[in-house]
């Protein structure tokens, strides 16, 4: 019902947030009221800001690596690689285009074995398409030259294979050479070159890098499996990455990063869409405090409605009163919430480092959680909608004490006064 709310109606409907000297508990259960919607709408912004942090941050990084869009040949072999990065890096929409190639294989170092997968990579171009020369620990990106049989490896594989940076491990290739002695396993000796931490477990532990050259020679294959892409606009990547295809002739396929990391990122969507649900229960108890309040104010306020009924006041008018009331109660608490929540998300990271500090605890420590902090990003679209559920919540909470007001009986209410 949608109500036009007069001068009087509002006034007296503000006058009610106060109760009776004689009862004071009205106006206490009021201001829990505003409190609880507060607390809610609070708690709803800082926890999906941070989940919008942590999602932000594992994306960043997993993107960092991975990348937006992947060519592929039909055959898988792109001889024609040059000709074929050419043309896509034209696309207005792409950034960046480098060439790779994927295989499995085994590191060992004395009696130290270990999995990995091996991506090929020209170090002058691997740059256009993710951070990893930027996440160098030791050793230099650069130092990979053609012919040179450098490794590059994660942090925790080195560590697994208990070696530094100058130490020699072999890489065994899941091909075979045939040889009069028989099948052996085709093994060549590479030195690391440096060593990268991405803060991933699945790169740091299990990614080993070097030269294009180098895997096309130890993996016998004519040129790489496929190109790597950047665009502009990672969202976009998508339909991006189809409209580049238009362009290049032959057999070839895309696949984007919302394919390849499709499970996570529905997971993560998924997991907030829960909380949402979750924590608005908050608010919903509020709403239902506030139904409370209005139960209470309509008794204590019996005789009020019958002198204003008497006086001429319409069933509707005495219901447009009491829903002024609620909703001032959830406006009241909407706006703290979102003012202590949008200040909170703004400042979490900060305060939880103040918390540790003061008690000396450590509430993500870096050798357990690759994301040692606490990150927050405010998105106000979600202030928005928090705030407008927020606000139904309190409006709808207020119809049923209203109408119950609008009831009452004049003669009924004023027989015992």
């Amino acid at each position: 019902m949608l109500l036009m709310f007069t001068p009087y109606e509002l006034f007296i409907g503000l006058r009610y947030m106060r109760a009776r000297r004689r009862n004071h508990f009205i106006s206490f259960i009021s201001l829990t009221s505003v409190l609880g919607v507060a607390l809610g709408v609070g708690a709803l912004i800082t926890v999906l800001s941070v989940m919008n942090g942590f999602q932000k941050e594992l994306t960043d990084r997993t993107l960092g690596m991975a990348s937006h869009a992947t060519v592929l040949a039909g055959n898988g072999n792109l001889s024609n690689w040059r000709l074929i990065a050419e043309k896509i890096q034209h696309h207005p929409g792409i950034e960046g285009v480098a060439p790779y190639f994927r295989a499995e294989g085994m590191l060992v170092n004395n009696r130290q074995v270990s999995g990995t997968v091996v991506r090929g990579i020209l170090p002058e171009e691997e740059p256009k398409v993710s951070v990893i020369a930027e996440k160098m620990i030791e050793g230099k990106f650069s130092a990979l030259k053609p012919g040179g049989f450098g490794i590059i490896l994660g942090k925790e594989l080195s560590r697994a294979l208990h070696v530094l940076t100058g130490d020699k491990v072999t890489l065994v290739a899941p091909q075979a050479n045939v040889t009069p002695a028989g099948v052996l396993p085709r093994l060549k000796r590479f030195t690391v070159v440096g060593i990268f931490e991405i803060g991933m477990q699945e790169y740091d532990s299990a990614l080993a890098l070097i030269h294009l050259d180098d895997a096309l020679k130890l993996f016998r294959k004519q040129g790489p499996g496929g190109l790597r892409l950047k665009t502009t606009d990672i969202m976009q990547a998508p339909i991006i990455s189809r409209e580049v295809m238009r362009d290049i002739p032959g057999q070839y396929w895309v696949v984007d990063w919302t394919q390849r990391h499709a499970n996570l990122f529905h997971a993560l969507k998924t997991e907030k869409i829960v909380m949402f649900v979750i924590l608005t229960l908050i608010v919903a108890v509020a709403a239902f405090n506030i139904i409370s309040t209005l139960v209470m104010t309509v008794t204590d306020k019996q005789a009020d409605i019958a002198v204003l009924r008497t006086l001429g006041a319409s069933p509707r008018s005495i219901m447009a009163i009491f829903m002024i009331q609620g909703t001032v109660i959830g406006v009241i608490g909407t706006a703290l919430g979102v003012l202590g929540g949008v200040w909170l998300a703004s400042n979490v990271e900060s305060l939880v480092q103040s918390i540790e500090q003061i008690f000396n605890v450590d509430f993500l420590p870096s050798s357990v959680y690759y994301i040692s902090s606490l990150p927050s990003e405010l998105e106000w679209m979600d202030v928005s909608i928090i705030s407008l559920v927020a606000f139904l919540f309190s409006l709808l909470s207020t119809i049923y004490p209203a109408r119950q007001a609008a009831r009452t009986q004049p003669a009924e209410a004023l027989r015992y006064e």
